[in-house]
């Protein structure tokens, strides 16, 4: 119990920076920038990882959302073989279920029956994938991402659906007039909390591409 106290009180103390804009605090999957398309856009390498994933159905994708938020963030805070204590990464992703998701959260899909269905992810830091936990809870995964390459497109903003969808058309648009292709789904990565100074906050539209 007490351990979980000073977990729950060093996360905290570590996001304060973040609502600023600052970050660097939390690790992120490593990934080399092959080239830059303009303004905020950018074709990277990412290498494999680790993940924790929850897939959740729910009556509004807020609702899976913050769902399968609780469960990855209840299996980082020991509900887990061994009750273990691990750091917490960034950024969050979220993606279709309809797909393999790749590189380091597209959301509003659905299950068939009209309700979304959204698949969540947290990367594991170096020193817990390579022998991370099982998760205690069925409905939370541990996946082995494969190495990828992606273009990504980073706005500010809060992350809401209009945002995404504005800026998923752009991503889309602005690589239908370059040398690249998408090869799979768009899908978000959101680095902030949701508490943070709304301009300050970086969040990404990304896709899977291949060279034409």
């Amino acid at each position: 119990m007490l351990d979980q106290v000073v977990y729950y009180a060093k996360t905290f103390v570590e996001t304060v920076p973040a609502i600023f804009g600052v970050r660097g605090v939390f690790e992120q999957p490593a990934y080399a920038v092959r080239a830059e398309l303009g303004a905020e856009l950018e074709i990277r390498d990412y290498g494999q990882t680790m993940a924790a994933e929850a897939t959740v159905t729910a009556a509004t994708r807020e609702e899976a959302s913050e769902t399968a938020f609780r469960l990855l963030f209840a299996y980082i805070t020991g509900a887990n073989t061994g009750s273990q204590m691990i750091a917490m990464t960034t950024p969050v992703q979220q993606a279709p279920v309809l797909i393999e998701m790749t590189a380091p959260v597209r959301v509003d899909v659905t299950d068939g029956g009209g309700q979304p269905r959204l698949a969540m992810r947290f990367s594991l830091p170096a020193k817990t994938a390579a022998n991370p936990p099982v998760p205690s809870d069925s409905r939370v995964k541990l996946v082995s991402v494969p190495a990828t390459t992606v273009a990504a497109l980073r706005y500010s903003g809060n992350p809401n659906e209009t945002a995404r969808i504005a800026h998923q058309k752009l991503l889309l648009d602005r690589l239908a007039a370059s040398e690249w292709k998408p090869s799979g789904e768009p899908y978000t990565l959101n680095y902030d909390p949701p508490f943070a100074v709304p301009f300050l906050k970086r969040n990404e539209i990304v896709v899977p591409v291949v060279h034409r």
